[in-house]
């Protein structure tokens, strides 16, 4: 049985379509993400599995109970972490996670808080008031009051976003010890090297599902070969570079630029000419396997949302 299914999931705001037709199903114990830009539809989705709003139309299933139906039977089994989660900063690490117990009567927490001190190194700080945390240890403290009942499933609503490189790696070396008790995680996220982490992706655009699969078998759905090219001017190359008709997309990482073109062997030579009479020297290029956030882009570029974007459940009131 799946951990989440849902059928044709509609959600509106008036006259803004927030979901549009959204059919997916999450399988037991895989770490599943959600990706798009603002406005894609992404927290709302979040919210409805948690049974906060309900959808204007299709059905949602969480670990075999309607959402629509059976809400506090739902609630009972997840943990949700959303983008604003609340920790009380007057009091101290101990203290918060009791106050979680308490809300999710939780008998005996104990030595399950101190299970989740552990997991999460929080233990040598304790005692110490959640306003005195950095912002990764806010987010490892605000995961351990989501832990504290045991959920079956685990939503996480852009859990890293803010948080320094450093609290992101140990944030996901928890959450891959979770995966191997057994939990299936549902997350969004903006970052796609974190979705690439995932076993599978669903890419969303102006509240649509555009595709869901693997990353590795998303990655056979770009036409086209990725090139890596290190200029001196970097600037002046992409301006110069995607004003080229052969080079279908063009993104700077860092120090280099990453453009899509339809055959490198073919359109790389007059390409590195043009380049040349514009006085731009190339030092280095090379043909890259293709990235997410390539085939992201890609698909963004098939599939344009119209006037914008449907807008994201986190802005509505």
């Amino acid at each position: 049985m799946n951990a989440v299914t849902l059928q044709s999931v509609v959600k509106k705001f008036g006259d803004v379509v927030a979901v549009d037709g959204v059919s997916l199903e999450v399988r037991r114990r895989e770490m599943f993400a959600l990706v798009g830009p603002d406005g894609a539809g992404k927290t709302t989705l979040m919210r409805m599995l948690c049974g906060i709003t309900t959808p204007t139309s299709g059905s949602i299933n969480v670990l075999g109970f309607d959402v629509t139906k059976q809400p506090e039977e739902v609630k009972k089994r997840i943990g949700y972490l959303s983008q604003k989660f609340s920790l009380y900063g007057d009091l101290t690490i101990d203290e918060n996670i009791e106050f979680f117990a308490e809300i999710h009567g939780v008998g005996g927490y104990r030595d399950r808080r101190n299970e989740l001190l552990e997991f999460t190194r929080l233990t040598p700080f304790r005692t110490r008031l959640a306003d005195r945390l950095s912002g990764g240890m806010k987010q490892k403290l605000a995961l351990a009051c989501t832990l504290i009942h045991s959920p079956d499933l685990l939503l996480l609503d852009e859990p890293t976003t803010g948080v320094d490189p450093v609290s992101r790696r140990d944030f996901w070396k928890v959450l891959a010890n979770l995966l191997r008790t057994g939990m299936t995680i549902i997350m969004t996220t903006p970052y796609l090297d974190e979705a690439e982490r995932c076993n599978r992706v669903t890419m969303m655009s102006d509240g649509k599902n555009l595709v869901t699969d693997s990353p590795r078998a998303m990655k056979k759905l770009m036409r086209g070969d990725v090139v890596e090219i290190v200029c001196a001017d970097l600037r002046r190359s992409f301006t110069r570079i995607r004003s080229l008709p052969l080079v279908k997309e063009a993104q700077p990482f860092g120090d280099r630029l990453n453009i899509l073109v339809e055959s490198a062997s073919r359109d790389v030579p007059p390409l590195l000419k043009e380049l040349q009479e514009s006085r731009i020297d190339v030092e280095h290029w090379r043909v890259i396997p293709p990235s997410l956030e390539n085939v992201f882009i890609s698909l963004l570029s098939a599939h344009p949302a119209p006037g914008g974007g449907a807008g994201d459940g986190s802005d509505r009131p």
